[in-house]
């Protein structure tokens, strides 16, 4: 496991703490484009199509930036590029409330998109390097830490949008993030550019080969976990709603609750996951998460009043809430391959189980219903479990050489 008891760190560290602002950052500005959709459509004339379009640039702009930041990693460490893209992001929000134009707003979307994904990336890619430097799990609560910025983002973000007004708002937000970057910049863990070295403990050439390809089938697999992983969280954030209102006769009020159960389940198993896996291990904690979730998503499934659903949403919430944490520090250890690339790949393929998968849920239950699909998803998560194993490089003992 991460833990060495002869050379634990003190439980809240200067590099602890500022990972986590940059994470609740983060989620905090996602979480406070929310609320500002709806105006954001009024002032640009927008219908339902032409925003589900805009609303692509920002995942375009996103999985764009995913698939680069990783090579920048890998030659300048995660330290300077986590500062400049946290810092880049601080305004975005209040560009875009001014953005004059349909094209300029779809520019904007783009680059939001792109520094909010790139962040993510590296963020990531430093909570690794904060666990091997302190020789605990911290990727959960760091994941936690984006949950809470994302709740009280669309929180507070509703009431100042409603009460100020969206530039007023906007100015809140782009303030707020300035002085959490601000805060974290001098305290974000310093790490050297990792190279791509891969040590197969051979001079052979082709098994140094065949190591590579090993390895790159190792982040293949996890990144493909981790779209799995991703995917229910993406169809209960989408259609976790309407599955309760048109196929359980609830109404818009205990709608809501499908993701809010979900997520606040989600965001406090997160805080205890750490501790979970740093008793227990990664591969036990990832697969005792799989089967709860399993277990919710069929309870949602089979649902017949929305009381039932509930229960089972905030079910998957709680089984799903660190699995994606202990793939991400499995990526980011994984032997011989730098870690920013690794993740990158990760990140790309899990947040595509997110911005890809619930068009084609939307599609499918179109002609099947919602039950079927999250009596479906369980059989995708036990897929999943075959790959277990994999997580094992998420406790890999960071205080080695090897």
């Amino acid at each position: 496991m991460l833990n060495s008891p002869a050379a634990v760190q003190p439980l809240v560290t200067r590099e602890r703490t500022a990972v986590s602002l940059i994470f609740f950052a983060n989620g905090f500005i996602v979480g406070s484009w929310a609320p500002k959709i709806p105006e954001f459509a009024s002032r640009l004339r927008l219908d339902e199509s032409e925003l589900g379009l805009m609303i692509l640039c920002f995942g375009m702009g996103s999985l764009c930036a995913m698939a680069m930041v990783g090579v920048l990693i890998g030659r300048n460490g995660s330290r300077s590029i986590t500062r400049i893209l946290a810092a880049l992001a601080s305004p975005s929000l209040l560009v875009l409330t001014l953005a004059p134009s349909v094209w300029t707003a779809a520019i904007t979307l783009f680059a939001l998109g792109g520094l909010v994904g790139g962040m993510d990336v590296a963020m990531n890619a430093n909570a690794v390097e904060v666990e091997k430097h302190e020789r605990r799990a911290i990727m959960s609560s760091c994941h936690g830490f984006w949950s809470l910025g994302g709740v009280f983002g669309a929180a507070l973000g509703g009431i100042l949008v409603a009460s100020t007004g969206v530039h007023v708002h906007a100015l809140f937000v782009t303030l707020l993030v300035a002085l959490a970057v601000a805060i974290a910049w001098p305290r974000v863990l310093s790490d050297p550019p990792p190279g791509l070295t891969v040590d197969t403990g051979t001079d052979s050439p082709g098994i140094r080969k065949r190591g590579l390809t090993g390895l790159g089938a190792t982040v293949w697999l996890t990144g493909i976990i981790c779209l799995i992983m991703m995917t229910p969280e993406g169809a209960v954030l989408d259609w976790g709603a309407l599955y309760m209102r048109e196929e359980l006769g609830a109404g818009t009020a205990v709608s809501g609750l499908a993701f809010g159960a979900f997520s606040a389940a989600m965001a406090a198993m997160r805080f205890a996951g750490d501790m979970v896996r740093d008793r227990f291990g990664a591969v036990a904690t990832f697969r005792v998460s799989s089967l709860l979730a399993i277990a919710g998503l069929g309870i949602a499934g089979m649902a017949a009043s929305p009381g039932w659903a509930v229960i089972g949403f905030a079910i998957t919430g709680l089984g799903l809430a660190n699995t994606v944490p202990i793939a991400f520090s499995a990526a980011g250890n994984l032997p011989g391959l730098p870690q920013g690339l690794a993740i990158s790949i990760v990140t790309f393929m899990g947040y595509s189980g997110i911005l890809v998968a619930p068009s084609i849920i939307g599609f499918i239950a179109e002609h099947t219903g919602f039950a079927i699909i999250y009596l479906s998803l369980p059989v995708l998560i036990a897929v999943a479990l075959l790959f277990a194993g994999l997580t094992r490089h998420a406790d890999r003992d960071t205080g080695s050489d090897g």
